[in-house]
């Protein structure tokens, strides 16, 4: 289950000293023999973008979507930054080119941590020859990778999907600023499959909108997000239908992995909304609620308040009836036609003591529907992030 698991692909990771206490914080995922790869990636929506996400992009444009290998570090995001961000992000790309021994535009770079801090290009240049050289494809190797990427994250989140003739597998990071349209995440994903950088931008696209852009943790979109996928040609050619669902299934077990790892997280919650007019009103509709701070709280409390439900479903600026609208938990209806209903008040209470469950939403005003995966809100957030550093 990990990012080396397709075919011609090497890890490694270091302690750079970029974070203070020595834990890794840098690593790099090449093919195997530094070849240039077809490459495809998704970025954040926030306009500002870091500086690693500046230069990543402007790389892909320079190569057509090729690429060698993308080094990532963790510890500072790089971001806000600059024009002397964006100058260390470019050198970090050459300086790990140089060491590959290829041109720069065929690396890729990510950055993760506090926003505003400068990142200190020399101890990455110190760390290089260690990252190179110990380069390799066992799950160790994987592993470590993932690990070096991590912030608040409690544990790594690694991933692998098996498909017709193909593999796909992935890291990834993210605990908080976790909203549709991307998040304070990274996810590194490789596939053994032969691709073109056309086919692979179309299915990770797709895959990302239908999992990473249907989470999250506290509506905040972060600067840094970014999800890179390469494939190595080592296996048989995939078709987009097949990347597609390879790298959907991939992507929705990561985001999923990353809302159970929610910043003072106790609780996955499923919203789904059905009954919309169209598919945009329920996508707006579920974030609304999945978003609230006092529904979240509810979540935490075990509280089946759902009061606060029909409120914001009632003020998502999507079409609303509130005497068509109804509210369950898991299988337990407790609004219906917007009024409250005898429920198995032991049934409910079993629902909302589980460390997940689902919120389901029906309008009563259409077909289309729509699900966003989100976490309770707790005091361990506000604890977590009432002075990051």
């Amino acid at each position: 289950m990990t990012v080396l698991s397709p075919r011609g692909f090497v890890a490694s990771a270091t302690a750079a000293g970029i974070k203070p206490d020595g834990r890794l914080d840098l690593a790099l995922v090449t093919s195997e023999g530094a070849r240039p790869v077809p490459v495809a990636a998704t970025f954040t929506s926030n306009l500002q973008a870091a500086a690693p996400v500046q230069v990543s992009r402007a790389h892909l444009a320079e190569t057509g979507g090729f690429g060698v290998g993308v080094i990532l570090n963790s510890g500072c995001a790089n971001s806000a930054t600059g024009s002397q961000g964006r100058l260390a992000a470019e050198l970090t790309c050459r300086l790990a080119a140089g060491a590959l021994g290829v041109s720069a535009e065929h690396v890729l770079v990510c950055s993760t941590g506090t926003i505003g801090t400068r990142l200190d290009v020399e101890r990455i240049e110190g760390a290089l020859p260690t990252l190179i050289a110990g380069r390799g494809q066992s799950p160790d190797h994987a592993a470590a990778a993932a690990k070096a990427i991590l912030t608040t994250d409690t544990r790594i989140k690694e991933v692998l999907v098996e498909a017709d003739g193909f593999v796909v597998g992935g890291m990834a990071k993210g605990a908080a600023m976790l909203s549709p349209n991307m998040a304070t995440m990274l996810a590194m994903l490789t596939t053994d499959a032969t691709s073109s950088p056309q086919v692979l931008n179309a299915a990770l696209g797709s895959a990302v909108r239908h999992s990473f852009n249907e989470m999250t943790v506290d509506g905040c979109t972060s600067t840094n997000d970014s999800v890179i996928v390469m494939a190595s040609g080592a296996g048989p050619e995939a078709t987009v239908q097949a990347l597609t669902e390879a790298l959907t299934a991939a992507c929705d077990d990561l985001a999923l992995q990353m809302v159970a790892d929610a910043e003072g997280g106790t609780k996955v919650v499923k919203v789904r909304v059905l009954g919309a007019p169209d598919s945009e009103s329920a996508r707006r509709a579920a974030r609304r609620v999945a978003e609230s701070q006092l529904v979240k709280s509810s979540w935490y409390g075990e509280d089946p308040n759902w009061g606060r439900v029909v409120s914001e479903l009632g003020s998502a600026g999507t079409p609303f009836d509130p005497d068509r609208v109804s509210v369950a938990y898991g299988p337990v209806t407790v609004c219906l036609d917007g009024v409250a209903v005898d429920h198995d008040e032991k049934v409910l209470r079993d629902v909302l003591e589980a460390d997940q469950f689902e919120v389901v939403c029906d309008l009563g005003l259409g077909g289309c529907s729509a699900t966003v995966i989100s976490a309770d809100l707790t005091p361990a957030y506000v604890e977590l992030n009432k002075g990051m550093s």
